[in-house]
């Protein structure tokens, strides 16, 4: 019953390797995707995704002694970088105590934040926004 079970599951999954021939075969790699780099922000498709990094990011040092996103988005940097501060969130540690610098857990940026691609997805996405269901805001009965 088992692997009745089993062969109905792979079946729903879609393949995401290349081509099933010579396992030792060397395919050329498929072109690096273009980023997205309008520095439009994107509207999240959670409450608590990390936002998209909407510019290059090429060339940036990201290291235990440079964070070059820091140097635009930190609290006292951004309102004259013209650019979003990072959360309070980043300035706290996992018991919620404040801190006077960035938690070094929230450091390294790219853990969380990625550029956008400009590229086909892998499987179809079906992702229906609760705005689009016909879902109403409480209290606007």
């Amino acid at each position: 019953m088992a692997v009745l079970a089993t062969g109905a599951m792979a079946q729903m999954v879609p393949q995401l390797s290349g081509p099933q021939g010579d396992a030792m075969q060397t395919l050329p790699a498929d072109p690096l995707p273009k980023w997205v780099i309008d520095d439009i922000r994107r509207m999240r498709a959670y409450p608590e995704q990390p936002p998209v990094i909407p510019h290059s990011i090429d060339g940036y040092q990201l290291s235990v002694n440079a964070n070059r996103c820091l140097s635009c988005h930190k609290r006292e940097f951004s309102q004259d970088a013209g650019a979003p501060m990072i959360s309070i969130t980043h300035y706290m540690t996992r018991e919620g105590q404040m801190l006077a610098d960035v938690s070094p857990r929230r450091y390294f940026c790219t853990a969380c934040h990625v550029p956008q691609a400009d590229h086909k997805p892998l499987v179809e996405n079906t992702f229906k926004d609760m705005s689009d269901m016909g879902v109403t805001k409480a209290g606007s009965e």
